[in-house]
């Protein structure tokens, strides 16, 4: 694998370690499944790409995104708590409905974003290269974010979450209340899943529908392949365990598409994730087989 490309699937990786917070967040700490992101991720992506097209500053255009993401996790929550349609059914329900959001937002379903201003033009021209420029950059978001998500959950505010997604009842008589706590969190899980897009659009140079198809099987993998390699305890290293994991994920689906023994092709990708996904939730089944 060439330079380049390795450093072009760590740059997916950092990416996507965005949707993998976002999903540790509802499927972990809430215990919400949630496939709400297949469509706020496009979300996030089609809002800020629009926006800096109309020529509003990339850093409050991501901010957008995520704020448009994060509503449409409040909806997917308010179907749930609210009307108490299953969770499963509310997150499908909200992500069929953002599709043709999503095409409306953009008068299509996609826009490119060539030669427009974005978050990353500001350190482009200074001697290096800029295929080394996207990874540092994604990497210092990935780093703020860990930090300040860690400090979060350890927060009471935090705290209050983990219990009502650890057990809803109990967190009920210790006077929390649990439907304001989902409504945070699932605001919280999906605006990183739209900064994830709304940075997806920036570093790829386009915004399309059909970005968000299988984010919530990315996001898995990323959660999922984390806590297969990282078994520390602490709300830090699971943080840190999706950032790696997401990583791991995209170096492996890039190595496994290069080998040319295997003869995979491009379009091969959906089965490389399914079989790496699959792999990731066996291997601990096998280890704790082998140890009895």
């Amino acid at each position: 694998m060439s330079a380049f490309a390795f450093w072009g699937a760590v740059e997916i990786g950092l990416v996507y370690a965005f949707v993998g917070l976002g999903v540790y967040f509802s499927f972990r700490v809430l215990d919400f499944p949630d496939l709400t992101v297949d469509g706020s991720f496009p979300l996030g992506a089609a809002v800020a790409a629009m926006m800096i097209i109309a020529g509003i500053n990339p850093w409050l255009a991501t901010l957008a995104g995520m704020i448009a993401a994060g509503a449409a996790g409040v909806v997917t929550a308010v179907l749930n708590v609210r009307f108490k349609i299953l969770n499963l059914l509310a997150s499908i329900l909200t992500m069929i409905a953002l599709f043709s959001v999503v095409i409306r937002v953009m008068h299509g379903p996609n826009v490119s974003l060539l030669r427009r201003p974005t978050m990353l033009s500001p350190f482009y021209g200074h001697g290096v290269p800029d295929y080394l420029v996207r990874p540092a950059f994604l990497l210092v978001l990935v780093v703020i974010a860990v930090i300040l998500l860690a400090r979060l959950l350890a927060s009471d505010f935090g705290l209050a979450m983990r219990a009502t997604g650890a057990n809803v009842r109990m967190a009920r008589a210790q006077g929390i209340r649990t439907d304001w706590q989902v409504y945070a969190g699932m605001a919280l899980s999906n605006a990183l899943v739209g900064l994830a897009g709304a940075l997806f659009a920036q570093t790829n140079g386009f915004a399309d529908v059909t970005t968000g198809t299988g984010t919530i099987v990315i996001g898995l993998a990323a959660v999922i392949v984390g806590e297969t390699l990282i078994r520390l305890r602490g709300v830090v290293f699971a943080l840190i365990a999706c950032v790696v994991g997401s990583v791991l994920y995209h170096i492996a689906i890039q190595v496994a598409l290069e080998a040319d023994v295997l003869g995979l092709q491009a379009s091969d990708l959906k089965l490389v994730t399914a079989v790496l996904v699959t792999l990731a939730l066996i291997l601990p089944r096998l280890r704790r087989g082998a140890r009895a």
